[in-house]
């Protein structure tokens, strides 16, 4: 079982869900000066995060703005600065423009939150604005509907769609900097825009939040799988393929992993729809939409570039996966994603889209299904004992009884009972054997003898494990391993 939260320790606000409403209601001078920053609210009172939780007039000043009692605690220094830096910003001068100021607000505050979508619905009444935080759409507020087409009409302009068509989609996308002056940061925002009955939906999708922190540990692996997808990045050539529904985290998974390759000694190139996240040292591709650029054609053209290492970033028809499988063939490692549920689905899902089975038996190096699980709040996670129906549904009856935990809310994770997430996983190596029944066209009941056979872990036994050490909750986990 995790350690649970110890209240000695210096706060570390990059695990803390900030409540943007209280963040910025303090001036930027006093926040900046005496490195305070107010994060949220919990029976009656509001908590400040400090760096001197005695410094009396600073938590005095909080007081009169916050309206009530202020408990002051401190914060460890560094997560702190950067919090301030992200809370503390101006891009630019407002001018008195409403729509902008707003949109920009509505950016801001996903931002803050660590949001990976906004989605504005009008209504007959308002525009509903909810952000997307940790896989959970949360309504944040209503705009009166006389507002609704000034921020439509300027998110439009900066996607640079069309202002005067209202009746057929359109998509766009737009740069967006934020930070502190000297260390800004941009982010890239895709726009999606559909009418509906009242009005024009808008769904923003925020990109390249956080780079620098993908990282294959990370990321949640079992020590095993993570030293086997480890090895599986040192081969010469072959077919390594994330599976798992939209949504998954199949993608960072990716990007983790090419963050451990060597830029200096391979040639590596990405073919990707969109960019997601920048790579210092990597050619990335983008997908054009109008497809003038396809998979398959960016595919052929790559290769006429010497790549050691190929990412594509989904395989959806057979011209592209027999670009991929013949490139692996060829002396390339090949990355890439498929939509299926299992580690073992991507192989009946490559012959099901006309690959011979004799080439995914001989180009397939490892196969990983993965999912998102939110992660239980480290201090108001509460002690329970796993039920029988949740032992059943996990597989293993004996874990009836097993200590887990469960969320309960508090001022850290804005009452939700969860602040951030960690994939579950499921490694398929490509074992001779295996290969060898892959070849031959044996079904999947034959597959399934061999993996159990060498005792390959499932999704639900990686969720269970996690349950198991505190990270996440049994429903929590279920609902991920059961949805796909």
């Amino acid at each position: 079982m995790k350690r649970g939260f110890d209240p000695n320790l210096p706060i570390d606000l990059d695990r803390i869900r900030i409540d943007a409403s209280w963040a910025l209601r303090v001036p930027q001078t006093l926040a900046i000066r005496r490195q305070v920053l107010l994060f949220g609210e919990e029976g009656g009172a509001v908590y400040a995060a400090c760096a001197d939780p005695n410094d009396a007039s600073a938590i005095e000043a909080l007081e009169r703005i916050a309206g009530t009692r202020v408990v002051a605690l401190r914060a460890e220094p560094e997560s702190l600065r950067r919090t301030l830096e992200r809370v503390f910003y101006r891009r630019e001068e407002f001018r008195g423009d409403d729509a902008v100021r707003a949109v920009d607000d509505l950016l801001h505050g996903a931002i803050l939150e660590q949001a990976s979508d906004i989605h504005l619905e009008p209504s007959s009444e308002a525009l509903r604005v909810r952000y997307r935080i940790d896989g959970v759409l949360e309504l944040r507020r209503e705009v009166p509907a006389a507002a609704m087409n000034s921020i439509m009409n300027r998110v439009k302009v900066m996607a640079g769609l069309d202002i005067a068509e209202r009746r057929t989609p359109q998509d766009g996308r737009f740069s967006y900097k934020f930070g502190a002056q000297g260390s800004e940061q941009e982010m890239d925002v895709r726009v999606a825009v559909l009418p509906t009955k009242f009005g024009e939906r808008m769904t923003l999708r925020l990109l390249a939040m956080q780079a620098g922190q993908l990282t294959l540990p990370s990321l949640g692996m079992a020590p095993l799988d993570l030293q086997q997808f480890r090895n599986s990045l040192n081969l010469s050539h072959g077919l390594i393929l994330l599976t798992g529904p939209t949504g998954s985290g199949k993608t960072t998974t990716l990007y983790a992993a090419v963050r451990e390759l060597d830029l200096e000694r391979n040639n590596i190139i990405t073919i990707e729809d969109p960019i997601e996240y920048d790579i210092e040292g990597v050619s990335q591709v983008e997908v054009d939409p109008g497809d003038r650029v396809s998979f398959t054609k960016a595919l052929r053209s790559v290769l006429r570039h010497d790549p050691d290492i190929l990412m594509i970033g989904e395989i959806r028809d057979l011209d592209t996966a027999d670009v991929a499988v013949k490139a692996s063939l060829t002396g390339h490692l090949v990355f890439s994603t498929l939509h299926t549920n299992t580690a073992m689905g991507a192989i009946t899902r490559l012959v099901d889209m006309g690959v011979p089975p004799y080439l995914v038996a001989a180009t397939l190096r490892l196969s990983i299904a993965q999912r998102l699980v939110r992660r239980l709040c480290e201090r108001c996670a509460a002690p329970v004992a796993l039920t029988r129906a949740q032992a059943l549904a996990f597989g293993e009856p004996s874990a009836e009884g097993m200590p887990a935990r469960e969320p309960r809310g508090c001022v850290y994770c804005k009452q939700s009972g969860f602040v951030g997430r960690i994939g579950i996983f499921e490694s398929l190596y490509i074992y001779p054997e295996l290969a060898s029944a892959i070849a031959a066209g044996a079904r999947e009941d034959a597959f399934a003898e061999i993996i159990n056979k060498h005792g390959v872990k499932m999704l639900r036994n990686d969720a269970l494990a996690k349950v198991a050490d505190g990270t996440t909750s049994a429903g929590e986990a279920l609902g991920a391993v059961e949805a796909g």
